[in-house]
């Protein structure tokens, strides 16, 4: 008998990929969580039935979440983490050696525990020095922070369930507070392409550019997120992303599977169609 993981994208499509076995199940305080193996993708991590990660296309989503950022201010020290349990983030980050200090803001610290064990090709960062986890909620954590982080990466899962209000307008208002002078936020953005993730992402975008004098969206392609098509906002106090010294990540030396910086520059076109939403956003 053949069993297979499907995750409906909308009521009319959804995808699926055989799974050789299930490595682990549980319902956590805020969320059912699995781990699953199959031939094609390797292991990969889903709550409450949606995709998370697989071990397969991971790096794409994490590279361009943490390097555009780090890219387009290589002084960067302090960082705050919102979400990201499965540790794929703080990894990326940790190549850097002139960070000093990751704030890492997880609801569930069962989600954390079960990656450690299960799913140690992202979670395995999470124990170096620099990295402090706080297991609560992060729109309460970042309320009271002021002009503390140079960097706020909000990994979060979709805006549902317990990630719900990580994107609000309060919260983004929130974040720029918490800011430095130079602050950049990066955040995920959903996809634009099907009906209701496209509102999402308008909400989202809206939200952001009430907030921030520098609202701006870029994209990659990731295989096993809904259309493949999926979006990131950056946002800022001043810094814009396209004026970036290229020069200077380049001289790192960092090797990186996806991320590089002809797609940092070309990543933030945007076809018509989404343009046209973003612009529709707006008007709102």
């Amino acid at each position: 008998m053949e069993l297979w993981f499907s995750e409906m994208h909308t009521p009319d499509v959804k995808m699926s990929i055989r799974v050789e076995r299930q490595i682990h199940t549980e319902q956590s305080e805020f969320q059912r969580i699995d781990v699953f193996e199959s031939n094609e993708f390797g292991r990969f991590l889903t709550l409450d039935g949606y995709m998370m990660l697989t071990e397969k296309d991971e790096f794409i989503y994490h590279e361009m979440i943490t390097h555009v950022p780090m890219a387009s201010n290589p002084d960067i020290k302090t960082i705050l983490v919102i979400g990201a349990g499965d540790g794929g983030t703080v990894r990326e980050l940790t190549r850097y050696d002139g960070i000093e200090r990751i704030d890492m803001v997880e609801i569930d610290e069962r989600v954390v525990e079960v990656c450690k064990e299960h799913l140690p090709q992202t979670a395995c960062k999470l124990n170096d020095p620099r990295v402090k986890i706080y297991y609560e909620d992060g729109l309460r954590f970042v309320r009271n922070k002021e002009n503390v982080y140079d960097l706020i990466i909000v990994d979060s899962a979709d805006p549902y369930g317990p990630s719900e209000g990580l994107f609000t307008s309060e919260f983004y208002g929130n974040c720029f507070g918490a800011l430095k002078e130079k602050g950049i936020l990066v955040n995920q953005h959903e996809s634009p392409y099907y009906f209701e993730d496209a509102k999402a992402m308008q909400r989202t975008h809206r939200c952001i550019r009430e907030n921030f004098p520098v609202g701006t969206i870029y994209q990659a392609h990731i295989p096993t997120y809904p259309s493949g098509h999926w979006l990131f906002g950056f946002a800022s106090k001043g810094i814009s992303p396209l004026d970036a010294d290229l020069g200077r990540w380049n001289g790192l030396g960092l090797s990186t599977a996806y991320y590089n910086t002809e797609i940092h520059e070309g990543c933030f076109a945007m076809p018509n169609y989404v343009k046209e939403l973003l612009r529709d956003a707006i008007r709102k």
